[in-house]
């Protein structure tokens, strides 16, 4: 005991973790946390989502402002989120003083760009004439759009994925480059290749259906046939129109929801999202951002959108990037989670990830693991929860009291791009190749049953219906109802046509 007493008095944090204790800034917390022991070795804890490393003593930076955001850039990465909030309480002398003592380095050029781009204020530096270009992420690290802007101040390669209004942050972690190995679309495109057109144009109509009415039962919702049909029918555009600016989204929105709640335009009140718990009791599981800060951010995740389409970012880490920033934003009082997975199918088939004229049931395969979808929301509002300072009248209306729009601007999307990659090969694996395998064998059954009876499609239908309920028997029951005109012998040939088309009893 007397040992771990000791290695704890001599571990001292590094980086954001000491300015965060220095400043006293309250933080979502940073993926990485460092910190530097006296003596001891280099190691390594992972607790929750959260990374601990622990360096040996030559690793410690020093003692001012300069060393602890420089150690930050090199080891911890780069949070846009803290860096703002430390910006905004930092003695500006004392960034100037780091900033001039290394006018040509590579980390203090990045931190005099970042300070400006995210303070909007221009400090007293004057512009560098000299060095090479620098990229501001390094693209190993992070998903970042090329070409990059060249800003000739700090002489900065800017490849960021937004600007100051709205700006995510993926890091390439080992999950998302396994990902993008797998090479998902090949991975879909083998799997439709094995089907004629015609059997794919009928199965387009079925998947449709599925994915309305998937995502409408994520929300709990039971829409009525207008509403269902209105939102397959908005499916059958993603490939074709860009939804993803303020027109289309409001007129997205009015297409989706129910006639008595659709908008002009984005909200203009505090909405959130949670339950009843008891007579006047809400528990709240997420806070939206404030409408007055609402509409900078929904300009700018516009924005954040064309880059990253136009930047050749990675298809799945952009739906990822847009889609969850959509739904974090919530600019609507209704239909933001279903516009939010509109929104990955949206820039999937315009990025031409999915093969043209197909669509796959995303839905269909968050709906079988809610959990992990969940959780990919969670690791945002989760932290998020604890930084918001809010209050609830008798009548449930919610008013935010401090400033939490950085938190929103600036999100740390890596879990959510890995958990989007997820749901992609889920659906492309199970719930794809599922449908289109259960049409093929559809047609085998229906085929071999018209050689035995021509009977009216809607009783072959009901014939091959029953059997698959029943492990490929028609039960006594239903003989009676509906098939009493069959024979005994008829009945055996056709349930033998469904087992040998599905494989059943193999």
């Amino acid at each position: 005991m007397s040992e771990n007493v000791q290695e704890k008095a001599t571990i001292r944090p590094a980086g954001y973790a000491a300015l965060i204790d220095l400043y006293a800034v309250e933080v979502i917390p940073n993926w990485h946390r460092s910190l530097i022991t006296t003596s001891g070795i280099h190691r390594i804890n992972s607790t929750g989502s959260v990374i601990e490393e622990v360096y040996p003593p030559k690793y410690w930076p020093g003692n001012s402002l300069g060393d602890h955001l420089e150690f930050a850039l090199k080891y911890d990465g780069v949070n846009l989120a803290i860096l703002a909030a430390l910006f905004q309480i930092v003695v500006l002398e004392d960034f100037l003083r780091y900033v001039r003592s290394k006018p040509i380095g590579k980390y203090a050029r990045r931190l005099w760009f970042l300070y400006e781009y995210l303070t909007g204020t221009i400090i007293p530096i004057d512009d560098l004439k000299q060095g090479n270009y620098i990229d501001l992420l390094n693209p190993d690290e992070y998903y970042t759009v090329s070409p990059a802007r060249q800003v000739r101040r700090q002489r900065i390669n800017d490849n960021l994925p937004g600007d100051h209004r709205f700006c995510p942050i993926i890091r390439r972690t080992d999950i998302l480059k396994e990902f993008e190995k797998s090479d998902l679309p090949d991975r879909c495109r083998k799997v439709v290749s094995g089907y004629s057109p015609e059997l794919l144009k009928r199965a387009l109509s079925y998947l449709y259906s599925k994915e309305t009415k998937s995502s409408f039962e994520i929300e709990h919702i039971k829409p009525n046939l207008t509403r269902s049909e209105r939102f397959a029918a908005l499916l059958q555009l993603a490939e074709r129109e860009d939804f993803c600016e303020k027109d289309n989204l409001i007129d997205l929105q009015n297409r989706i929801a129910d006639p008595r709640f659709s908008e002009a335009g984005y909200r203009s009140s505090q909405n959130y999202v949670g339950e009843t718990v008891a007579w006047q009791k809400e528990k709240i599981h997420f806070v939206c951002p404030k409408p007055d800060d609402l509409p900078d951010m929904m300009e700018g995740l516009v924005a954040s959108h064309k880059q990253m389409e136009e930047g050749a970012v990675c298809a799945v880490v952009h739906a990822a990037a847009v889609s969850y920033g959509f739904v974090f934003l919530h600019p609507f009082e209704d239909g933001n989670g279903r516009i939010h997975r509109f929104l990955i199918h949206n820039i999937l088939a315009r990025r031409e990830f999915t093969p043209k004229g197909i669509m796959f049931p995303l839905s269909a395969s968050i709906l079988k693991n809610l959990a992990d979808y969940d959780a990919s929301l969670e690791a945002f509002s989760r932290p998020l929860m604890t930084l918001v300072e809010y209050s609830l009248d008798e009548d449930g209306h919610m008013t935010v009291h401090n400033d939490t729009a950085r938190w929103y601007r600036y999100i740390d999307m890596t879990h959510q791009a890995e958990a989007l990659f997820k749901f992609i090969a889920q659906t492309i694996d199970t719930e794809l190749a599922g449908e289109l395998a259960f049409l093929a064998n559809y047609d085998k059954a229906k085929e071999s049953i018209c050689e035995i009876l021509d009977m009216p499609d809607r009783h072959t239908d009901l014939f091959i219906r029953f059997c698959l309920e029943n492990n490929g028997k028609l039960s006594e029951r239903r003989r009676s109802s509906y098939f009493h005109y069959l024979s005994k012998d008829e009945i055996a040939r056709m349930e033998q046509a469904v087992q040998a088309a599905y494989r059943m009893g193999k």
